[in-house]
């Protein structure tokens, strides 16, 4: 196997890269492992610096790292910007907050002394995406080596740059060789990964299909796992709603990263007797996007991450279409060279057509109308994911009871849902399990060790 990096603005290649041999991922699993101990053993205020001086250079290569993101995955290059940006907030926020995270946890008992205390679990296997490829990476990396564990990558196949770029800003950060390493193989030597003794727990960003054969394989082998899976999140929008505020965030939620995110929202449930309008005032909007080079700072549509992607996305559209979806704009390829997909809205969605069952990885919102609260409701959580979501309604106490009763792992009230380091990050049914981000995503991957004195 050669990774292989593709424009997807053009279809240049613009890198190769042969995989390793088992040798190489042998090599590299017996430095992990040799440096493990030592890691753990490192005192958690150098743990800190280190992690500090990884922000730091984050920022300081800032422009050339969002340049080699936009190129091998397509992301409009001021978001790759503020993607790097943001991996260096969450360095500098597990480097200030790891020691109080990490803290012996004092339990009365009838001990003369007893505690908990939370000790590293030794290896941490992520098995990465494409769509953030560096936010992915650093919001699992910095707790799991601020926490005293080690870090090994399996990143997705086309952004190969992206992963050694990230093993780069570790080491000359100055943490040691072996501590987090990029594994340059190919997906099917994942499973003899997971099932190595050196490697103790295993998260990934994925699929649903994917999260399935890691959480089995992880099972089999008794590791502890994180999966964030896909996400069909709906954006509720109340007869009460501010249409405009609505509008704003639903162009921002559906279109950011040409709309490839988990957490984009996807399902737009509108009270019927707004509905109208709220797609008027989207349609508009929607059509103000122009496709066009993600480097250039005036292009708002980048290109999906590869042809196949696209051409997957047109295929669930069009039987959406068939089906009785409604087109109100977009709905297609645009015709320029690269994986570009128009800005799309398909309205009047039912329960027989595949977009209002299945995830759309892409610039396309579909709309669904509700009766009333109760049937938004029964929509949202009709869903067998369950990742975000959000209401939207000018009354917020309204919003907060309503938010309570969405089957997802985050709710937002009258703001677009966003990962955010403060808060803990994760999903429900077959949007995953565990969490990351918070003090919650630095305990996923730690020990917890009763301690019982007399």
């Amino acid at each position: 196997m050669v990774f292989t990096s593709i424009n997807p603005a053009n279809g240049n290649v613009l890198w190769e890269m042969p995989a390793w041999d088992e040798a190489q991922l042998e090599a590299a699993l017996q430095e992990t492992a040799r440096v493990t101990p030592a890691w753990a053993a490192t005192p958690l205020e150098k743990r800190c610096t280190l992690m500090r001086k990884a922000g730091q250079l984050l920022r300081e290569r800032r422009d050339a790292l969002a340049r080699l993101i936009t190129l091998e995955m397509g992301k409009l290059i001021k978001e790759a910007r503020g993607e790097v940006e943001k991996c260096a907030l969450v360095c500098d926020y597990y480097a200030e907050h790891g020691p109080a995270f990490l803290a012996d946890e004092i339990i009365a008992s009838d001990a003369g002394k007893s505690y908990v205390a939370y000790q590293p679990m030794g290896t941490v296997l992520a098995i990465m995406p494409w769509n953030y490829p560096f936010w992915q990476v650093f919001r699992f990396a910095a707790p799991a080596l601020v926490a005293g564990n080690t870090g090994l990558l399996k990143h997705a196949s086309n952004v190969p740059q992206c992963a050694l770029a990230i093993e780069k800003i570790f080491r000359d950060a100055g943490f040691p060789f072996g501590v987090f390493c990029s594994l340059m193989i190919p997906a099917r030597q994942v499973e003899r990964v997971i099932a190595d003794p050196r490697v103790h727990a295993v998260t990934l960003t994925g699929s649903e299909a994917v999260g399935r054969k890691v959480a089995a394989c992880a099972g089999t082998h008794l590791k502890k796992s994180v999966l964030e899976l896909g996400g069909s999140d709906p954006f509720i929008v109340l007869a009460d709603a501010d249409l405009e505020l609505a509008v704003h965030n639903a162009m921002t939620s559906r279109f950011l990263n040409a709309g490839q995110s988990c957490i984009a929202a996807k399902r737009f449930i509108v009270a019927e007797t707004i509905a109208d309008e709220f797609v008027a005032r989207f349609k508009a909007a929607a059509e103000q996007l122009t496709a066009g080079d993600p480097l250039n700072e005036t292009t708002t549509l980048a290109p999906m991450a590869r042809p196949d992607l696209r051409d997957e996305l047109h295929q669930q559209v069009t039987d959406s279409i068939n089906q009785s979806a409604i087109a109100i704009t977009g709905c297609a390829p645009v015709a320029i060279p690269g994986a570009y997909y128009q800005a799309s809205i398909l309205d009047h969605v039912t329960s027989v057509t595949r977009a209002y069952h299945e995830e759309l990885f892409g610039p396309v919102a579909i709309v669904i109308r509700a009766h009333h609260e109760e049937d938004a409701l029964r929509i949202a959580n009709a869903s067998h994911f369950g990742l975000g979501s959000s209401v939207w309604t000018r009354d917020s106490a309204r919003g907060e009871a309503l938010a309570r009763r969405v089957q997802a792992g985050a709710c937002f009230v009258n703001g677009m849902v966003k990962s955010d380091p403060r808060l803990p990050f994760g999903g429900t049914k077959a949007s995953g399990y565990g969490r990351e981000l918070s003090h919650h995503g630095m305990h996923e991957f730690l020990s917890v060790k009763t301690v019982w004195i007399k």
